[in-house]
């Protein structure tokens, strides 16, 4: 059960980012096989989309296996929050500044940055944005694009995670489930309509620090268990 509501919050979140961007969704949607930006658009996150998507299929079984443990994810927070500052001061002069002028090799790269998502500790979004960073994408349509992303991504991954995990949906604690999607859909509606402002004014260094410190918080308390 505890499954299956991890399942249906990310579901809820799923909708959150189609909600806020449905306008953008619809365009893309009716312009699809007429409109020369649209298509661009879709191209783009099929593309972005397919090397985690196919790296999952080979290497998430593996992964899992090797190096899900609390320490992975602890390390993982520090040094992800580590890079995060890094990147803040060393990225490029952007040179992408709408989200529609993303090259299809640029979505290629930012893709493959978000197979780094599958260790323990990195964030999906983290990853594909700091690698948006690096390939000359300004903060704003970087972390659009991520959400457009991570629509297939998440939606593929809940998917997987219903078919396998099929047995186990029944009616029991439907109640609690539906709440917990609603929050998770309120929540997330919130975030994804402020993040793409606050970044654009004041940058990512607010969540590097948070992971930092929650990473070290989470190493003490992994020690001190040892």
């Amino acid at each position: 059960e505890s499954k299956l509501f991890d399942i249906v919050i990310q579901l809820g979140a799923i909708l959150a980012v189609c909600w806020v961007y449905r306008d953008r969704l619809l365009r893309a949607a009716e312009g699809i096989l007429t409109q020369r930006t649209q298509q661009h658009f879709v191209a783009n996150i099929v593309i972005a989309f397919l090397p985690a998507a196919i790296a999952g299929v080979f290497l998430y079984r593996i992964i899992k296996d090797v190096l899900f443990s609390p320490w992975v994810v602890a390390v993982s927070l520090i040094v992800g929050g580590v890079l995060i500052l890094v990147i803040e001061r060393v990225r490029p002069q952007p040179i992408v500044q709408d989200v529609d002028r993303i090259s299809w090799g640029t979505a290629l790269a930012i893709g493959c940055c978000q197979i780094l998502a599958m260790i323990p500790g990195v964030s999906r979004a983290g990853a594909t944005i700091m690698g948006a960073l690096m390939l000359r994408v300004d903060r704003a349509p970087a972390t659009q694009f991520s959400f457009f992303l991570a629509i297939p991504t998440m939606l593929g991954a809940s998917v997987y995670d219903l078919y396998k995990n099929r047995a186990i949906i029944t009616t029991d604690g439907a109640a609690l489930i539906a709440v917990g999607f609603v929050v998770a859909f309120i929540a997330a509606l919130f975030v994804v309509r402020r993040l793409v402002d606050f970044v654009s004014r004041h940058g990512f260094g607010v969540f590097a620090w948070y992971r930092i410190v929650v990473g070290a918080i989470a190493l003490v308390a992994l020690a001190i268990a040892s």
